[in-house]
């Protein structure tokens, strides 16, 4: 595996160079506008909600505004997991909300992944959905023991449905270089992200919906966002922004944009996949403190993500894309660590992109009906599905409905703020420099105990 002068770094994703390359770009706001909902940021959140918003109450007049183009964010570059995960974990709703709270929010997840997939078939988009579970699997005896750890806490709970699995188990789901075991799950399906996001703001665009790109909102306040072309009066104004957040002034420190990346081969060929498996494409992850998520293509190429550079000073956001070199270079050396008959295939595409870290590491969602305005992410890298539950939710909120979704313990939830530089900067290089340490003890060791360094790095980060 090579990463050399033909791989493409940035162009903001290969999901987008895919499908022919970005997209042509909507018109801007080019007049002061009155709305009864404007959406800030045109992601699956706002997407999701000016959908279900759409087909609740035809007519409604909804705005979605967006800096760049749909889908330019997490949604157009993230790893394709359509998967269960509640962000920050049940633990913590059990403990703020009760035990049927956090089943709840579980049970909710799950029939999320299925409401995707029966929105694709109902508004004709082919977003290659694929619907082979989630593999995590373990490397070392510490992972191993932590996976073991994570099953047993999941089968005390309804709705997970986890199978442990030893190595010879986990090979017949796809051989990984010295995996000592796994864990499978079937909530979860592989999709093309960008396939996703461009076919569900067709769908909302058909509803009725204004798509304004090029457009970006320098002020949220009551009944009002500001955009560089003028003024948005609206009854509700909802910030569906994620990691891009702290691009506004009054939200420097309400999340954190963490910086993840991936690299994608070009095609491998059936011989490739005789040998390693992975016929049922799972998705794939690891037991690792800094893990790393893939997935088999549709046209069976290896899309392969992790960490990298995990935060820029300032909570500065990339550009268009592009990572650093040493962090291609790292996710290349992993992946031919995890699959070795695939060292001499080319990587083609790499890309990264930011995501929203709440300081608890919870996501959220909610109203306030005294200001109208509304927000929602925080997903940590889990909002594919979320940002679905999120935008119904939001939407039964906007139009006043009591539902279960509204009942939900992540709604209304809130997180302090992220500290004031340089605090935030040393504690994140802090975090993830223990982290790897953690990892490269725990591999050389083969101890079954989780490293003194991933536990304090935990406590730091507040997990």
């Amino acid at each position: 595996m090579s990463a050399d002068a033909t791989t493409v770094n940035g162009e903001v994703s290969f999901w987008w160079r895919d499908v022919g390359g970005l997209p042509a770009v909507r018109p801007p706001q080019t007049r002061d506008l009155d709305v009864d909902v404007c959406i800030v940021g045109a992601g699956f959140t706002g997407l999701w909600t000016a959908y279900y918003l759409a087909r609740s109450q035809p007519g409604l007049r909804i705005a979605v505004v967006e800096a760049r183009f749909a889908g330019f964010g997490a949604s157009g570059r993230n790893g394709g997991w359509l998967t269960n995960s509640v962000t920050g974990g049940r633990e913590r709703y059990a403990r703020s909300h009760g035990r049927d709270a956090a089943i709840a929010q579980q049970r909710a997840l799950n029939e999320t992944v299925a409401e995707v997939i029966a929105v694709c078939a109902r508004e004709g988009i082919d977003a290659d959905v694929h619907r082979g579970g989630e593999l995590t699997v373990a490397r070392s005896a510490a992972q191993l023991a932590r996976l073991r750890a994570f099953a047993a806490s999941e089968a005390a709970w309804p709705g997970t449905d986890v199978v442990l699995l030893d190595a010879t188990a986990t090979a017949e789901h796809v051989r990984v270089e010295r995996a000592v075991g796994g864990l499978w799950h079937p909530h979860c399906a592989r999709i093309h992200p960008v396939k996703l996001v461009q076919g569900l703001a067709a769908a909302v665009e058909r509803l009725g919906v204004t798509i304004h790109e090029r457009t970006r909102v320098r002020e949220i306040a009551p009944g009002v966002a500001h955009t560089e072309h003028g003024t948005i009066r609206a009854t509700q104004v909802i910030r569906a922004t994620e990691g891009f957040t702290a691009t506004l002034p009054a939200e420097r420190r309400t999340w954190l944009p963490m910086n993840s990346s991936m690299i994608i081969t070009e095609p491998l060929p059936a011989s490739f996949w005789d040998e390693i498996g992975w016929r049922d494409r799972a998705t794939l992850g690891d037991a690792a403190h800094v893990y790393m998520y893939a997935q088999r293509t549709a046209d069976d190429r290896i899309a392969f993500g992790g960490r990298g550079v995990p935060y820029r000073f300032g909570s500065r956001v990339d550009v268009d894309g592009t990572t650093q070199d040493r962090t291609i270079a790292a996710l290349t050396a992993l992946l031919r660590e995890f699959f070795p008959p695939a060292t001499p295939a080319p990587v083609a595409h790499a890309w990264a992109g930011v995501l929203g870290v709440p300081r608890d590491w919870a996501a959220t969602v909610g109203l306030d009906p005294a200001t109208g305005l509304g927000w929602a992410g925080g997903y940590v890298g889990t909002g594919v599905t979320a940002t679905n539950l999120a935008g119904r939710t939001l939407a039964d909120l906007v139009l006043g409905n009591d539902t279960d979704r509204t009942r939900l313990p992540w709604v209304a939830h809130r997180a302090r703020r992220w500290e004031i530089e340089p605090l935030r900067w040393l504690a994140v290089q802090g975090i993830y420099g223990a982290y790897r340490t953690a990892d490269r003890r725990e591999s050389a060791s083969g101890s079954p105990r989780t490293s003194l360094f991933a536990r304090a790095a935990d406590r730091i980060a507040a997990r």
